[in-house]
């Protein structure tokens, strides 16, 4: 393994999942101006738009695509650009 490549500034962080604002605590380099205050102990903050306890693979939670419904739109949309079939002289 090479030396001088990992960085030194391991620290405390709370990770906080926007959607459902879970906090989780754990060791990272991120970089943030923020703050948080748990059981009165201050920590950097970084915010997330998904995490472990929102992302649908985790929790189950999956979200029907009604894949029928967007191709009839889009070949609506696009009905009025078809070219008219060209006709033999």
């Amino acid at each position: 393994m090479k030396t001088g490549i990992h960085p030194e500034s391991y620290r405390l962080v709370a990770f906080k999942d926007m959607s459902n604002d879970d906090v989780f605590i754990t060791k990272s380099t991120a970089d943030t101006k923020e703050t948080i205050e748990i059981e009165g102990v201050e920590y950097p903050l970084v915010k997330l738009e998904i995490s472990r306890t929102s992302h649908p693979y985790y929790t189950g939670k999956h979200k029907l695509v009604d894949t029928a419904g967007r191709i009839d739109k889009f070949k609506n949309k696009y009905a009025k650009f078809k070219k008219a079939p060209k006709t033999e002289e």
